[in-house]
Formats: C-alpha cells, structure tokens, sequence
C-alpha cells in the first residue's frame, strides 16, 4: 500500500521511505464502541491509525475522569511512545466506531529507530495534540455549556465522514464532564438556533459556519495550529 492511499493523514502525509519501515507490520482493525485502546499507567501494546471513528483520550485521577482530547483520522494512539516512554495516566477509548491501522509497540518503537524524519514528523503530530488538550482546559474552564458543545461538535465533525454525529447524551456528558441535565438544554440551544439537529443516538450537523462562530477561537487556534504542525485541514 502507498502512504497515498491511506485515509489517515499522519500515514498519507509520511515519504515512502518512512512509510515503509511501517507499513509491513500495519494491520487494519475494526474499532468498536468503548474499546480501550490505551489503559491508565498500563504498558501500551498498539500505536493506532484511525482511518474514521474517533478516540477519546481521558485523564484519569483521584477517583475522577475528563476527557482532554480527541483523535480521529487526522492523529494516531501511543504518543507516549514516540515521547519515549511506554505508558501514561490517562486512558484513550473508541467514542465513534470505525476502523484503524494498528503496529505493535515494539515494532513501532524500532520504526522510529531508524528514522529522524519519522521521529519528527509523529513528534509534530503529538504537539499538536498537547495544544489541543491545552485549549480544552481553557475551553473548559471559561466557556459556556454550548460554546463547548460546538467546539467538540465540530472536532468530531471533523473527523468523521458526512453530517452525522452517531452520538447520545451520555457519550456528550462523558466527554464535556457535565451532568446529562446539561448536555440535554445545551443541545436544546443549539437546535432551536438551527445549528444541529436531533434524533435518537444522532446528531446532523445543519449549520457548520454559526457552531465556529459559538466555538470562537479556543477552536480557531487549535486548528489553525493543527495545520501549521502537521498541515492537516478538515474537509469540511
């Protein structure tokens, strides 16, 4: 298979020789809802490339948990691994089911061995990613219920194929760390501004343009940032 052919962009994006040191030991994996890809302070076995789906990666502590971050078919699991170690405190979980492109750890681990560009390029993907979790701190800590409803309503719109989320209010509130409560009148908002709709365990996108203007620029700078690392840019 040629890096041009894989719909996950850290694969598409490689040179065919760095392609190639990983290519032989990829395998495609179907990825199903709540699987744990990665488990807190857990050795990681998998570095997963998301072809569609996506990943929740959740910090895990003193009896609680909260989503930092998602990853879809624009990143990939296991960016412990290319920081050099073998585990983490937080835990990454199947949110939206797709498919992926999974290498063991160990084959992974010599992959990035034997190349300084393969290195680089995986490291730029992993600051992207850490910026991310940053905004989401921010997001979380100054926004309202909605604005951050549509910041990750768009980052899973950008991550999947067409309009439809296939999200319920419980995923919502396991993301966002709210009470359900909340997810229900902030999903309530957004609809009556015609920005979404909503049906059981769905989610149309109907206005992308009015959820960027709700999100502002906790979503702006990240993917702006996300481009300029790792030059990935949604299609939609």
């Amino acid at each position: 298979m040629s890096p041009a052919l894989s719909t996950n962009h850290v694969l598409r994006s490689l040179s065919e020789g760095d392609f190639a040191l990983l290519q032989p030991r990829l395998e495609r994996v179907k990825l199903n809802f709540r699987d744990d890809l990665e488990l807190p302070n857990q050795p990681i076995e998998y570095a997963y490339f998301p072809e569609d789906g996506i990943v929740s990666v959740i910090a895990h502590g003193g009896g609680s948990f909260v989503e930092v971050g998602i990853l879809g078919r624009d990143s990939f699991t296991a960016q412990p691994v290319v920081m050099g170690t073998d585990r983490s405190p937080s835990a990454a979980v199947v949110q939206v089911a797709g498919f992926a492109q999974r290498i063991r750890t160990e084959h992974f681990r010599h992959a990035l061995r034997q190349s300084a560009t393969l290195h680089h390029s995986l490291l730029a993907v992993v600051q992207s990613f850490v910026v991310q979790a940053s905004l989401t701190a921010l997001a979380n800590g100054k926004s309202r219920i909605e604005d951050r409803m549509a910041r990750w309503l768009l980052m899973a719109h950008d991550r999947v194929q067409g309009d439809s989320l296939p999200l319920t209010h419980e995923v919502l509130a396991n993301t966002l760390g709210v009470r359900r409560a909340g997810v229900t009148v902030g999903l309530q908002k957004l609809e009556a501004e015609g920005l979404i709709s909503t049906k059981r365990k769905v989610i149309e996108i109907r206005d992308r343009r009015g959820l960027e203007v709700l999100a502002g620029e906790v979503y702006s700078i990240q993917t702006n940032e996300q481009r300029r690392l790792s030059a990935w840019k949604s299609t939609k």
